[in-house]
């Protein structure tokens, strides 16, 4: 958000303080400074560009449309500048570009003027058109000026230059109150003890027509107001009004509706005027949309509106979209001669909804869907009525309507004097505190030596809790001037002995059975036919048994997939038919001579992981609830940092694996190879899990991490993609951690679907980002800004489009 220094000096004095030391009051406060930009209304300033004479104008020996002109600069000797002007004549007094200077144009890139020798003769400036200054478009002539200042005076003391400081401020999604000149010059007579000058325009001397307002939906439209002007002279704006837009990043239209744009920025209300003519019936309609209603809005185009699109209407159809954006057919034109000023407090909910289902995104929906001020509207109507009358000779036409039967009421919040002391960290004397919420605009009322009832302006949406009003008082009193000890200290003494691994494997025990697993042990001696079966067993590694008891027991095993499978069918063939098992077992290998064993944690799932109930059909296994399992497990270990791979081999039908960051195996996860499966006679999907235990244990880490909360709020946004069958959850997400790597604590899928409105081979993602930076608030255009680089990495990478 881009404010103008110069309007806020007609706010708060801010005489002798610089511009630095706005910007760091304003960012200590919570309104970060972004960035402070000089504007000129004339690019350059018009340095180097003087006043002076024409003497004398001769044709040009060797060219027939140029002229040689002597001009006096007011120096000793004139100038020789040759001229291609048609209208250059003697005794004109014109703008000439110095040798040196540097001319911006209008349309076109800035150029240097340099002694020059134009077909033979010596050229030493310019004679300069509006547009070669930048003050204009017209290349008809040159600038003939009507003026007694003395030659080789500067222009810019003749022609009037707009200099200005515009602050761009990371406006954080809560301090909507701070969206105007207003809101900052509040801030900024506070932070610098400075009195707050708010010109109070004068009553609106109300005509004697009717202005028949119909407001069907008051909860949202609390407050809807507005007033009829008669005999609107449409214009272009005057030069000074037309300065301060622009600096402000806004296209100036014309004076109606620069007017309503002025006061938007100075107070924060957005207004919107509407052509009388355009208003059938001669009334205006607040109303929710019917279903499938259109309107033809400002921006071209054709919109479709829901019934729960708020909407002014005359008597037959919508004018425009409530709080978001006007209608095309009911805007000021140069036509226009009678206009509705509307000023109104529109719901948030209503706003923000209908401007994210259209996805429009305006200056006005932008205070609306945050919350506007409930009680400034007649205060903005009077200003913007004032301005129509000096700047568009308007007459009022009608008395002012205001609806407004449930007028808000301020927050009234209940806080105690010790609790600001001990969540500050410092003692704020009581005075001071009084001092800082009346400078916040917040009242104390029922005060006792303990505490208070603060009574919160309705415009601070953001403060209605103790904690914010404590939050409120801090912000003001400087975090920086909260003492901070030379000694980090704790009277929390922790001795971190080494676990023992028994402890740990019992406590995992405990955690499995608490979700409704039964252990089992299983045999290590098995088949060879049956270890070989297991489909990532290396024959070449078996254990033999030399003196077995029988080819039953011949091997040791290398996997206890098999064992546990055996277990599965058992118990299915028994009717045992929804099971969750898991085993704590050995393996065994025989590599390059010598005999390696190896501790394993299995898991299996069949059948119903949710049982049927009174309530609730039952559920199947899936290859989410085994993931489930492994990261609770990996969670108990503190281990969330870890590599996925998708598993390519026979054991599986589709899994993953699961690497440290040293690259080992922590464990193998997925739904077991059908094939596989029928070998040990079972005929239901089994989903399992191999745990290395040896792997967990050092990857573990150790005691606790400390870390402090931050103080800054979490963000989370929501993405809809379509992409190809191929496209795995895993591709998306590290590409996601290419793309931003800080800012996204967490990424996760909530839904996917296959089937209607999705092109064949295609499917849907429906993903939730957490966004959160550690040292500031998030701002809207950070967000956005992610957001957008996410969805551009997704389509060029991925091949996805974003799901409407």
């Amino acid at each position: 958000m881009k404010v103008s220094y110069n309007q806020l000096s007609k706010l708060v004095d801010l005489s002798g303080i610089s511009i630095d030391d706005i910007s760091a009051k304003l960012t200590a406060s919570g309104l970060e400074v972004e960035g402070v930009e000089a504007y000129e209304s004339v690019k350059g300033g018009l340095e180097g560009v003087l006043i002076g004479e024409v003497v004398s104008c001769e044709p040009h020996p060797n060219a027939d449309k140029l002229k040689i002109t002597q001009v006096d600069l007011g120096r000793e000797e004139h100038s020789q500048i040759v001229c291609g002007a048609p209208n250059v004549a003697v005794g004109q007094k014109v703008l000439v570009a110095d040798v040196g200077s540097t001319l911006y144009p209008q349309d076109g890139e800035p150029f240097k003027i340099k002694k020059a020798k134009i077909r033979g003769e010596h050229s030493l400036g310019m004679i300069c058109a509006e547009d070669e200054l930048g003050l204009g478009v017209s290349h008809d002539g040159i600038m003939v000026l009507s003026t007694d200042l003395p030659n080789g005076t500067p222009a810019s003391q003749h022609i009037a230059i707009n200099n200005d400081q515009i602050i761009e401020i990371g406006l954080t999604p809560n301090r909507i109150d701070a969206a105007s000149h207003l809101g900052v010059a509040r801030e900024l007579a506070l932070l610098f003890d400075r009195k707050l000058t708010l010109p109070k325009p004068p009553a609106i001397k109300e005509g004697d027509g009717d202005c028949h307002i119909e407001v069907h939906n008051r909860a949202a439209a609390p407050r809807y107001a507005g007033v009829l002007l008669k005999n609107i002279k449409i214009a272009p704006s005057p030069k000074w009004l037309q300065d301060v837009l622009l600096a402000l990043g806004q296209k100036p239209v014309n004076n109606a509706v620069d007017i309503t744009n002025f006061v938007l920025h100075e107070l924060g209300q957005p207004l919107h005027a509407f052509d009388w003519q355009m208003v059938k019936g001669e009334k205006i309609v607040v109303r929710t949309a019917k279903e499938g209603e259109k309107i033809v809005t400002l921006d071209e185009k054709d919109r479709t509106l829901r019934v729960t699109d708020l909407v002014i209407c005359d008597e037959d159809k919508p004018l425009c979209i409530a709080g978001v954006l006007g209608g095309i057919n009911s805007g000021v034109t140069d036509l226009t001669k009678t206009i509705f000023l509307e000023s109104a407090y529109f719901s948030p909910d209503f706003v923000r909804q209908t401007a994210q289902h259209h996805q429009i995104k305006t200056d006005a929906s932008f205070r609306f869907e945050r919350g506007t001020d409930p009680n400034i509207p007649i205060y903005a109507l009077a200003m913007a009525v004032e301005m129509m009358i000096d700047l568009c000779g308007a007459e009022v036409a009608s008395h002012v309507a205001d609806e407004y039967p449930e007028p808000i009421e301020d927050f009234e919040v209940k806080v105690r004097y010790e609790r600001i002391n001990l969540l500050c960290g410092v003692d704020i004397a009581k005075e001071e505190v009084k001092r800082i919420l009346k400078g916040l605009e917040i009242e104390i009322d029922a005060e006792t030596d303990v505490d208070f009832i603060a009574k919160v302006p309705a415009y601070r949406v953001d403060v209605n809790r103790e904690v914010d009003i404590i939050e409120e008082v801090l912000r003001i009193y400087g975090y920086d001037q909260v003492p901070l000890s030379e000694n980090l200290g704790t009277s929390y003494l922790a001795n971190f002995a080494k676990v023992d691994k028994h402890q740990l494997r019992y406590a995992l025990s405990q955690q499995l059975s608490a979700h409704g697993f039964f252990e089992i042990t299983t045999n290590s001696l098995t088949k060879p036919l049956l270890s070989s079966a297991v489909g990532n067993i290396n024959e070449g590694e078996d254990v033999i048994i030399l003196n077995r008891l029988s080819e039953d027991l011949a091997v040791m095993r290398q996997s206890l997939i098999g064992s546990g499978l055996e277990v599965v069918t058992h118990n299915i063939k028994r009717r045992q038919e929804n099971l969750k098992l898991y085993e704590f077992g050995k393996t065994y290998h025989h590599k390059q001579g010598a005999y390696e064993e190896h501790e394993v944690l299995a898991l299996f799932l069949t059948g119903e992981n949710r049982p049927e109930n009174w309530k609730n059909k039952g559920e199947l296994s899936k290859f989410h609830d085994i993931y489930l399992y492994v990261s609770k497990i990996l969670d108990k270990f503190k281990l969330s940092n870890f590599d996925q791979e998708i598993v390519h081999d026979d054991l599986w039908d589709y899994g993953m694996l699961l690497k440290d960051q040293k690259g080992r195996l922590i464990a193998q996860l997925g739904k077991l190879n059908p094939t596989l499966a029928k070998k040990f006679d079972c005929k239901k999907e089994v989903f399992a899990s191999e745990i290395y235990w040896e792997v967990l244990l050092d990857s573990r880490s150790e005691g606790f991490v400390y870390e402090e909360i931050s103080k800054f709020p979490e963000v989370k946004r929501d993405l809809s993609l379509v992409l190809d069958k191929g496209v795995s959850y895993d591709q998306i997400k590290s590409l996601t951690q290419e793309v931003e790597k800080r800012l996204i604590k967490k990424i996760n899928v909530f839904d996917v679907y296959e089937g209607d409105n999705i092109e064949e081979g295609k499917k849907a993602y429906a993903l939730s980002y957490i966004l959160q930076d550690r040292s500031k608030t998030l701002t809207d255009k950070v967000i956005d800004k992610t957001m957008n680089q996410l969805m551009k990495a997704y389509e060029e990478k991925l091949g996805a489009y974003i799901r409407k």
